[in-house]
């Protein structure tokens, strides 16, 4: 039967459809060539670093880079300062899109994406995440640090190396304030409860909707997955800030994020993704929003298009239910 579950995250009603539900092998892999001229030189391999600005980290032996991170050659923000709003009459308003931009770089080999890289070299990736998110934080102006990757032409990459994105932007997006209110509204009818400590807490005890776990880390399908195979990944020590976790936290999510991405392409081929890091903003937040919030990654697997009613609502329907969704992932090797 067809059923709304509601997401706490974000205050937003979601449609299960399972019975409108395809195999696996209907999801078809990614098809799109990610580059046009996929011939040319790539600007992130090793010896071509002057193809890009100057890096601002570089992680490995000297002489030799492991992790690299570079500002973008076209950056959506860039520029210093606050957000500065000028208003154009009664409905216009526009600000500078003040910044930073920059790309991480996650290995020398071209062809080796999150599910390829080794538990180190995966550390190394979330340890410059975090090294990044710190640096943005302590820039004036900046007040919300998003971090992304996008995988395949699908979900929006534009060069094939595998590589993410740090943007740091001079507003608190309207997602974030969406979790921050989900976050202290929960709190407010459960006792003071932190909602994501929650979530894991019942997920381990119902074992239907767990697909990677680790003593420090865990992939969760949602029970209020959106789309199908989508996963939640949480450290169990909750932290609001990505950039004051501890280490063995960020190396068990980077572990669990390779499992995870591994299981999905031993079920659905090289399906294009994009990973989204949720982490408290840089100041505007209170005492009670640092003990509610813990930073998490959303892992969004581009399976199906989102068609009209999905658009004019705001609901999505997904067609695989997440404990479906647990158990297919669950017994595929990583």
């Amino acid at each position: 039967m067809t059923e709304l579950r509601h997401n706490p995250l974000s205050g937003r009603w979601v449609t299960i459809a399972g019975e409108r539900a395809h195999r696996p092998s209907d999801f078809v892999p990614r098809r799109l060539p990610v580059e046009a001229e996929p011939n040319r030189p790539c600007p992130f391999c090793p010896g071509s670093e002057e193809a890009t600005p100057p890096a601002l980290e570089t992680y490995g032996p000297q002489g030799r880079w492991l992790v690299r991170v570079v500002p973008n050659l076209y950056p959506a923000f860039a520029g210093s300062g606050p957000l500065q709003v000028a208003c154009h009459g009664p409905l216009h308003r526009s600000a500078p899109a003040t910044g930073i931009h920059e790309v991480l770089i996650f290995s020398p080999h071209h062809r080796l994406s999150w599910a390829d890289l080794s538990d180190a070299q995966a550390g190394l990736v979330m340890a410059a995440i975090r090294d990044r998110i710190e640096d943005h934080r302590s820039t004036a102006g900046v007040e919300y640090t998003q971090v992304i990757v996008n995988h395949g032409r699908e979900a929006g990459a534009s060069l094939e190396h595998p590589h993410g994105q740090l943007l740091g932007i001079p507003f608190v997006p309207g997602e974030l304030d969406e979790e921050l209110r989900a976050f202290r509204a929960f709190a407010k009818e459960n006792d003071g409860a932190p909602l994501l400590d929650t979530v894991v807490a019942d997920e381990l005890a119902a074992g239907q909707r767990i697909v990677v776990e680790d003593e420090r880390a865990v992939a969760i399908a949602p029970y209020w997955s959106g789309t199908p195979y989508e996963l939640l990944v949480v450290p169990r020590r909750a932290r609001a800030r990505l950039d004051e976790a501890a280490p063995g936290d960020l190396a068990a999510v980077a572990r669990v994020l390779r499992a995870s991405l591994g299981r999905l392409r031993a079920l659905l081929g090289d399906v294009a993704y994009n990973l989204v890091f949720h982490t408290a903003p840089h100041r505007q937040v209170g005492p009670d929003d640092e003990r509610l919030f813990s930073w998490h990654v959303h892992v969004l697997p581009r399976t199906t298009t989102a068609a009209g009613f999905e658009q004019g609502t705001g609901v999505r329907i997904n067609v695989v239910p997440p404990e479906r969704a647990a158990l297919e992932l669950g017994e595929v090797g990583d």
